[in-house]
């Protein structure tokens, strides 16, 4: 068993629908085994410059609706540098916090591990990301509110390629992981998706709008930003040099995807995840993200975590083929 006595939470890199849940999370289930529980605002960044503050349970009252953090977040080129760690290290030891709950993406656990193995201060984190791009768990915070929100958009914009008998090109986040544009394009009954993990083959793109069905009043392609092919705007300019018949449109959907009210998934996910943190350290775990599979909470080490080796399953890109006729 750990001697922790108070832990400090943060929140680092792309903002996440859940983050907030995750939070309350922490804070509660560390009073609740009767610890001190620290924010740190703006991540690494707010560690270094001492933006660090006492939390209790009416610190995280109302919030685990709202979307966003409440911590707010920053990236960190100081963190980067063995001079700004050591000023974290030491702000924290001034606070009297001896253990970390990081919550955030590979880049967030990437420092962690780090900063970890520097100090020797016990860090746990939490998958809090809308690309769901992290090994180790078989969803991340935020990945099920983005990818309702890109299908509640796509169904607004069917409706007016229906009307216009338009070629919609959406673009979604996602540009080491198409996961985002595979989900939601199958939801959203997309013509053709393009991610980053196949190569993405142009003509055989244009062969399938050759042999389209002429009746069909709309069609969608989903493209995960920055994609072996381009961007929506690339393709689009492709697809209109090609197919001048067909009225196509581009629309980026952007950073609509990291906000909102969080979904009831994600909400619970965070708020498990965030109580076995607590338990966790209070066990002596770290240098780990806290994840779920298979509906157990599961422990990775970071440098398992970070590696993005989540595989598309093949089986999806076909169910898109069949169901695109």
């Amino acid at each position: 068993m750990s001697q922790v006595k108070k832990i400090g939470v943060f929140t680092s890199g792309g903002d996440a629908p859940g983050m907030n849940a995750a939070i309350r999370a922490v804070v509660r289930s560390g009073l609740y085994y009767n610890l001190e529980v620290a924010g740190i605002r703006r991540g690494y960044e707010g560690m270094i410059s001492g933006d660090i503050f006492d939390m209790d349970r009416k610190s995280v009252g109302n919030i685990i609706q709202r979307g966003g953090t409440i911590l707010k977040t920053a990236r960190s080129d100081q963190f980067r540098t063995p001079e700004g760690r050591k000023t974290a290290y030491d702000n924290l030891k001034a606070h009297n916090i001896d253990a970390l709950v990081a919550i955030g993406g590979d880049g967030t656990f990437t420092g962690a591990n780090i900063f970890s193995q520097e100090y020797d201060i016990p860090v746990l984190g939490l998958p809090g990301t809308i690309d769901n791009d992290l090994a180790g768990t078989d969803f991340t915070i935020g990945y099920d509110t983005a990818i309702n929100t890109v299908i509640d958009a796509v169904d607004k914009i069917r409706d007016t390629a229906e009307s216009h008998d338009r070629l919609f090109i959406v673009e979604v986040m996602g540009r080491d992981c198409g996961l985002i544009a595979l989900r939601t394009g199958i939801a959203a009954g997309a013509e053709a998706i393009l991610i980053p993990e196949t190569k993405t083959d142009v003509d055989a793109l244009f062969a399938h709008l050759e042999h389209a069905r002429k009746d069909k009043s709309s069609k969608i392609i989903m493209v995960a930003e920055s994609g072996e092919a381009g961007n929506a705007f690339d393709i689009g300019r492709q697809v209109k040099e090609r197919f001048p018949q067909y009225d196509t449109r581009i629309s980026i959907l952007g950073h609509i995807q990291r906000g909102g009210r969080p979904s009831c998934m994600d909400r619970v996910l965070a708020s498990r995840v965030g109580v076995a943190a607590v338990e966790g350290l209070i066990g002596g775990r770290k240098n780990e993200m806290v994840g779920i599979v298979n509906n157990e909470i599961a422990y990775t080490p970071f440098e398992k975590a970070i590696k993005h080796n989540v595989e598309i399953n093949e089986k999806f890109l076909k169910i898109v083929e069949i169901l695109a006729i």
